[in-house]
């Protein structure tokens, strides 16, 4: 349905784009792809752009899609995952699809009883907060998620030569929601867990971990082309008690699949203090909220990796000569990184214009 070669639209600087743009998914190479060069931190023909939560609420043709469909729903009928998968990628033209998903879906799969409420976010029916609800936690199987494979493998035939990333959230982000039960503002319980039962704990991640291995690796093997690991919730944590409890199981996730050859993306909120740490994970590419210029990122992330990032989302709320103000001075900043992916500083809020967002992805490929 769409590919790499995709002419575009009318300059930001002008009017709003009038129509989607056109895409030919036939003769084009994925590996070349501006997004994967810029992965492996080589020359680019422009800056390759995507957004987080490009396919979501801030597209009237998703809340169509979506209407009546409660969420895990949508993430387990492989049309429906196609479907919103490209919907960004019509309009936009952006440099790579993202698979649409969300990152409790392996643990729904594995049994966990859980559901995504509207206005909420996940909610966890029986917390784990002990040794027997660890116990739980079994291995994910390709037949786990069969629609998975399905979705991706039709996507990749649909995209031509636009990467699609597959994506999972982190063990620290999967394991809060799993103590909490949901959405946490403070994250007591699993702070709690952390400092005093240290070995559930890492009982705990050791689960998780194996989980999140197996749950990328699958979505590799069916097609994908790049990986992001997403950890929301880790700002929470100091840079000590990373590298104590987090670092051993982001590092044994991304050494695990170093075999697949496909770039792998780390990225946290409020990790302001913490992209050190991120840096010595071992992914390829760092993502970098909007708290940390692009240019003082790369110093602390150190040499050896590409950036992500960090146009503060709520800028493209503001007029468009404020967004292109800010996204210029994203781009001056990530050109100090040795690879420069441009992105939001996390995801693209409900209330977003769709047209800022087409008007952003052609001034990043202009410039």
């Amino acid at each position: 349905m769409y590919g790499g070669a995709v002419p575009r639209g009318r300059s930001s600087g002008g009017g709003a784009r009038t129509a989607p743009r056109p895409w030919d998914p036939e003769g084009v190479n994925p590996a070349e792809s501006a997004f994967l060069r810029a992965c492996r931190r080589e020359p680019v023909p422009h800056t390759p752009v995507w957004f987080m939560r490009q396919a979501g609420r801030s597209l009237p043709e998703y809340r169509a899609v979506r209407a009546d469909v409660p969420m895990l729903t949508a993430c387990a009928v492989p049309d429906l995952i196609v479907e919103i998968t490209m919907q960004p990628v019509r309009r936009y033209g952006v440099d790579a699809a993202i698979f649409f998903s969300d990152i409790v879906v392996p643990l729904k799969a594995i049994g966990i009883d859980l559901d995504i409420k509207p206005g909420v976010g996940p909610v966890i029916a029986a917390p784990i907060r002990d040794a027997a609800g660890v116990a739980t936690l079994r291995p994910i199987e390709p037949d786990d998620v069969p629609y998975v494979t399905e979705a991706i493998r039709a996507l990749v035939g649909e995209l031509g030569g636009t990467p699609l990333i597959g994506f999972a959230g982190a063990p620290f982000t999967l394991a809060s929601y799993l103590i909490e039960g949901g959405p946490s503002k403070n994250h007591d319980r699993t702070k709690a867990m952390m400092y005093g039962e240290p070995a559930l704990w890492h009982a705990l991640m050791d689960r998780l971990t194996g989980i999140v291995i197996g749950h990328l690796r699958l979505q590799v093997e069916a097609g994908a082309s790049a990986l992001q690991l997403f950890d929301s919730w880790v700002g929470a944590v100091a840079p000590d008690d990373y590298r104590e409890f987090v670092l051993p199981y982001t590092s044994r996730i991304f050494a695990a699949l170093d075999d697949l050859s496909v770039p792998r993306i780390h990225f946290g909120v409020g990790t302001g203090e913490l992209l050190g740490l991120l840096g010595e994970a071992g992914a390829d590419v760092v993502g970098v909220d909007w708290r940390v210029p692009l240019d003082e990122a790369a110093v602390r992330v150190g040499p050896g990796k590409a950036l992500q990032g960090n146009l503060d989302p709520a800028i493209l709320l503001a007029p468009f000569d404020v967004v292109e103000q800010r996204a210029r001075d994203v781009l001056a900043r990530g050109a100090k990184a040795e690879g420069h992916i441009f992105n939001l500083g996390h995801g693209v809020l409900p209330g977003t214009d769709p047209d800022q967002l087409a008007r952003l992805t052609d001034l990043v490929h202009e410039h």
